[in-house]
């Protein structure tokens, strides 16, 4: 078992009946401090039809300081713009993640949009977590023979603070996924057991740009460039696919992210496979994040629960949020925020060890196989 263990408090938010905003669930939710020191969930919101919103939320906590609920408070942002609405009418504006960025003190959102071409990274950004500027899809240039540009991309992320890039230039940094052809779980799932994992096309990613807005209003970001692989798939609770969770979070041993996994189910037969999704714990060097200190060899979070193994989609849980303690003046302890097969929203805690564990697993080797 890994070092790093979490350990569940409580399903925090359900759909609420009658609401025909989240008919189909509430998930996958950015969670982020405010101004005022509370705590905000911005939840997945899907009405019918996978038509999907993303709400603002209060985290409301019992006497013991654990999140025990929300009170609702509106909905940041909504399809609107001509890449996050498909001419079918379908629409996404999905799964995001806040990191408030202390050079350019601002919050920036990373969401998935709905694009007539696909899922894309879209970005917003705001002041006060109530009002929102969107500032577009993410861009890329090409990164060898790899052009991230025309593919789908999800599970986005922001550092909070400037990153040296591959240059050593301090930049905004972006861990995103790539979603490639042939790299869904559902395709990886077609081959055998042991397979050869495209170390360039199965990974998370970081990607760099200037730490400006540039130009006037509406405010746009330079391409992201300086592209970095991060992450492969190596154990096999993650042998189908692995992809950004929670936004990097410092502590005591690195950058902390929990990230999510697949696999398949030990019933999945040839006619019907059925996959999981579980969570990890990966830890970056502090002052140059590409390099990975240590990363679970099990998973941390598995579908036990009900609530996590039947739903929209059966045997998920998916990370998206945390909330480092700095309230109970607990800096090792992380509240983490996931999916519930997506339906509901539950919270874990992480308290970090004193020492990094072993069972470091990398993922660097040319002739990898899971």
């Amino acid at each position: 078992m890994s070092g790093f263990q979490l350990q569940r408090l409580a399903v925090v938010m359900e759909p609420e009946p009658g609401n025909p905003q989240e008919v189909e669930g509430v998930l996958n939710p950015a969670a982020v401090r405010g101004p005022d020191g509370e705590l905000y969930l911005f939840p997945r919101l899907v009405a019918q039809g996978n038509y999907s919103r993303i709400g603002i939320a209060l985290v409301r906590f019992d006497s013991a300081g654990d999140p025990a609920g929300v009170e609702r408070l509106g909905i940041a942002l909504e399809p609107e713009t001509d890449y996050e609405r498909r001419p079918d009418g379908i629409g996404g504006c999905e799964d995001p993640r806040i990191t408030f960025v202390e050079p350019l003190q601002r919050y920036l959102m990373t969401y998935t949009a709905l694009s007539p071409h696909g899922p894309r990274i879209a970005i917003a950004q705001s002041q006060d977590l109530f009002h929102w500027q969107r500032l577009g899809l993410a861009t890329f240039q090409p990164y060898d023979c790899i052009d991230f540009a025309g593919v789908d991309n999800k599970d986005a992320s922001f550092f909070p603070v400037a990153i040296p890039n591959p240059s050593g230039q301090p930049e905004l940094a972006l861990l995103h996924r790539p979603l490639f052809p042939g790299t869904l779980p559902e395709d990886t799932a077609c081959h055998r057991v042991y397979r050869e994992v495209d170390l360039d096309r199965e990974s998370i990613w970081i990607s760099y740009c200037p730490m400006t807005l540039q130009g006037q209003e509406p405010y746009r970001f330079g391409q992201f460039t300086s592209h970095h692989r991060l992450a492969s798939p190596v154990s096999p609770w993650e042998r189908l696919k692995i992809g950004g969770g929670t936004p990097p979070v410092l502590t005591r041993h690195g950058w902390l992210i929990a990230y999510h996994g697949v696999s398949e189910m030990p019933e999945s037969s040839e006619q019907r496979r059925r996959l999981c999704y579980s969570a990890g714990i990966m830890v970056l060097a502090k002052e140059h994040p590409h390099v990975i200190l240590y990363r679970s060899p099990e998973p941390v979070l598995t579908p036990l629960l009900a609530e996590e193994r039947r739903g929209i989609e059966d045997n998920v849980v998916f990370p998206t949020g945390v909330d480092r303690r700095d309230d109970l003046g607990s800096p090792d302890r992380l509240d983490v925020y996931y999916g519930m097969a997506d339906n509901r929203i539950g919270v874990a805690r992480l308290d970090v060890p004193a020492s990094l564990p072993p069972g470091v697993a990398t993922a660097h080797s040319q002739d990898q196989k899971v």
